[in-house]
């Protein structure tokens, strides 16, 4: 008889997948590889066009199947939010979009494993979309009371969660990892000049979202500790009604100093990610810090806020700049950045010991965790 995992791996086709479609794909991959002797793995997914669900199966090979519900994802989303769901079996889901119900685990066989990526939602409320709080404070409520287990990212997560809602003994800290696919393209200089990559720049990854912290980082940029380098930004140009220019432009800092390099494909990723000369991470509120950890894995130096999950998964390897007092934070990051620039020992000490942090995570290991907490329910 053969035992089937089902995951809800519909954050990949999201119109914005983010960092938590990135984490779905590999956290899925890694299950089907892993998956133990008469186990395999399907996904779930919202309504989707027959292109979209062959692209799925092709991005997960050797995915058991693909449940495609009759619901587009608004609805789908919707219809969990209020409990309304045909789905059962054993599910995990990568996120808090999942069939949260009541139901009987041992006798009628079905077990529901959500995950909570960070407690912004609740800590920093006024940097979200208020329909984005309410959705997530709901379907956590909806974990807390019918979810089997509830996976977190970190212990600085878990921990401020608890203040929040009480999940018990049923939290997991279960981390991500680098993808296997974010490897450098065959022809790097190439690549380099097509992207319009400069010699020397700093590089971050995110949205002009309050709660990531772009804003401040691009006012750091008027202190003269940045020596004028450019920033380039892994994401869109624009959130809401701000765009990078406009942003820069009050900041006092010239436009073209600041420049989205949109979503790139793997390739183009790590060899960003490879010749920045220093990657900034500012998050005010943080999960886990993943693009953090790729750029600890190709030796690049990493300055990054002193968010409690990122400290914790940093360990060290990184520059530490505190986020209390806003109106000073630009000032702390320019002088961070400063001093990572001013100092080849202490850029070669980040390099290493950043190299060996990202050693330290593994999705082979992720989804070998993942099975025994299904297997542990």
């Amino acid at each position: 008889m053969t035992t089937t995992l089902r995951v809800i791996v519909d954050q990949m086709v999201a119109p914005v997948p983010g960092v938590v479609g990135r984490y779905t794909e590999d956290l899925t991959r890694q299950l089907i590889v892993t998956a133990p002797r008469d186990c395999e793995v399907e996904g779930i997914v919202s309504a989707l066009p027959p292109s979209v669900q062959d692209d799925l199966r092709r991005r997960l090979p050797g995915l058991g199947g693909l449940y495609v519900a009759p619901l587009a994802r608004r609805e789908l989303s919707r219809a969990w939010q209020l409990g309304l769901t045909a789905v059962g079996g054993m599910i995990h889901a990568p996120s808090l979009l999942a069939p949260l119900r009541g139901h009987d685990r041992v006798n009628d066989g079905m077990q529901v494993v959500a995950t909570i990526h960070d407690v912004a939602p609740w800590t920093h409320p006024d940097t979200l979309r208020p329909q984005d709080v309410r959705w997530h404070r709901a379907m956590a409520k909806r974990a807390r009371r019918h979810a089997d287990a509830v996976v977190v990212p970190t212990h600085a997560v878990a921990e401020q969660l608890t203040e929040y809602l009480d999940f018990g003994d049923r939290l997991r800290v279960i981390g991500g990892a680098v993808g296997s696919a974010i490897v450098p393209p065959a022809d790097p200089d190439a690549r380099a000049a097509a992207l319009g990559l400069p010699p020397y720049f700093l590089l971050t990854s995110g949205t002009l979202q309050p709660s990531e912290g772009l804003a401040p980082l691009i006012r750091a940029l008027a202190r003269p500790e940045t020596r004028d380098l450019p920033l380039l930004v892994i994401g869109p140009q624009g959130w809401r009604d701000q765009d990078l220019a406009r942003v820069a432009a009050e900041a006092g800092v010239s436009p073209e100093r600041v420049r989205s390099l949109g979503f790139l494909s793997d390739s183009d990723l790590a060899l960003v990610l490879m010749r920045a000369t220093v990657f900034v991470y500012p998050p005010l509120t943080e999960g886990f810090g993943l693009p953090m950890i790729e750029a600890f894995s190709f030796g690049t130096a990493v300055v990054h806020s002193d968010a409690p999950a990122l400290v914790e998964v940093a360990a060290a390897a990184g520059v530490v700049v505190e986020r209390e007092d806003a109106a000073g934070y630009p000032d702390r990051l320019a002088e961070a950045i400063g001093r990572v620039l001013d100092d080849r020992g202490l850029r070669e000490r980040l390099s290493i010991a950043g190299t060996d942090r990202a050693r330290a995570f593994s999705w082979r290991d992720s989804a070998e965790r993942v099975w025994q907490l299904h297997a542990d329910l």
